[in-house]
């Protein structure tokens, strides 16, 4: 798909805003100007909530009493357009017609998001990666999120009974029908994780390659119950021992120790984990990689390329990273927010925006 332009009504800071883009988009100028906010809006298109971790009303423009987003792009081979309206609640048109829900218009409008906040996919707990494998997943199947609202039930009641078994242990033998129960589901989560890995990785190393000029080598390794691809039935006996074993340090502690909801992803960069020895530029590189292979693989699924939205990535990149983000990222329509001038120099092809007070500066 490709964005062709958008307008922009009471959104953050943005009062008034009409842009036309290109197949490689600059939006750059000083912090707080509003080159998020531009990027957060394409982003709700997908029919998400915002990446920022903001309730709807935050969107709308300080006094005033609503926002709109209307969007014009070409996807499935034709001219659409998509409207956005918040008001108390987000409403969404596709074509003119009402939809149900927002989220529903992310089947037509693709898109992956690197935004700083992402970077704690590195530095931070296993949570953050397994919610990028997850949230990717979620895009591609349209099962899995039902499937990860079934675990995360299973897993509140389990823990619900470790709790009252303190005071009950005559429930005890309840716990073997939650056993099974959570690792019935959490094997089939587990399975398409690893699926995913297996399919994404070809598109991670050859990325990362390029953005390190091939100097560095990227792995990624699933950390849990199993730690590659076998029958689903397979992964349930193993989580199935794990709760086994598990069983009287989860009734000290009243709460399930092992799982799908414990499992961890490691990025290694030649062989040392990019978490504990990678550099910013390094890390910050994983986190690029894996989001431009999450859109390489979303277009092989799907047959649809998704547009690729960086909000301050080149930060703490040396000149070669840059280039490649500049000028390297082939096939996806690339929106880029910086602050430095300077890197925008180096730009080959494409659109610059220069941002002030939630203006596009002409």
């Amino acid at each position: 798909m490709k964005v062709n332009k958008i307008e922009i009504t009471n959104f953050r800071n943005i009062e008034k805003m009409f842009a036309e883009f290109d197949d490689v988009n600059i939006i750059w100028g000083e912090n707080a100007q509003g080159k998020t906010n531009l990027i957060e809006a394409l982003y709700l298109f997908t029919g998400a909530k915002s990446f920022r971790g903001v309730r709807d009303k935050e969107l709308v423009r300080f006094g005033a009493e609503f926002s709109k987003l209307q969007l014009d792009f070409t996807a499935a081979g034709r001219e659409q357009s998509a409207e956005i309206t918040i008001k108390g609640k987000r409403e969404a048109t596709l074509n003119g017609i009402k939809k149900k829900s927002v989220a529903s218009i992310g089947d037509d409008i693709k898109a992956v998001i690197f935004s700083p906040v992402h970077l704690g996919m590195i530095k931070d707990g296993p949570s953050e990666r397994r919610k990028f494998v997850d949230a990717a997943l979620c895009q591609l199947k349209s099962g899995y999120k039902n499937l990860l609202k079934d675990y995360h039930r299973a897993l509140v009641q389990r823990n619900n009974l470790l709790k009252d078994l303190y005071s009950n242990p005559e429930m005890d033998s309840m716990l073997y029908i939650w056993n099974t129960n959570l690792a019935h589901i959490g094997a089939k989560i587990v399975y398409q994780r690893l699926k995913y890995i297996e399919a994404i990785t070809p598109f991670v190393k050859e990325i990362y390659s390029g953005i390190s000029s091939g100097s560095e080598e990227i792995e990624i390794k699933y950390i849990g119950a199993v730690d590659s691809i076998c029958d689903v039935s397979e992964i349930e006996k193993s989580i199935l021992k794990q709760l086994d074993e598990n069983k009287v340090q989860d009734l000290q502690n009243k709460t399930t120790s092992v799982g799908a909801h414990r499992d961890d992803i490691d990025l290694l960069i030649n062989g040392n984990s990019a978490r504990k020895f990678g550099s910013q530029g390094q890390q910050r590189s994983c986190v690029l990689a894996l989001k431009l292979a999450e859109a390489a693989l979303l277009e092989q699924m799907t047959g649809e390329k998704p547009i690729a939205l960086l909000d301050d990535v080149m930060s703490e990149l040396d000149e070669k990273r840059q280039d490649y983000i500049l000028n390297r990222i082939k096939g996806l329509q690339v929106f880029i927010t910086c602050c430095d001038k300077e890197q925008i120099l180096r730009l080959k092809k494409g659109k610059t925006f220069e941002l002030k007070n939630g203006e596009i500066i002409e």
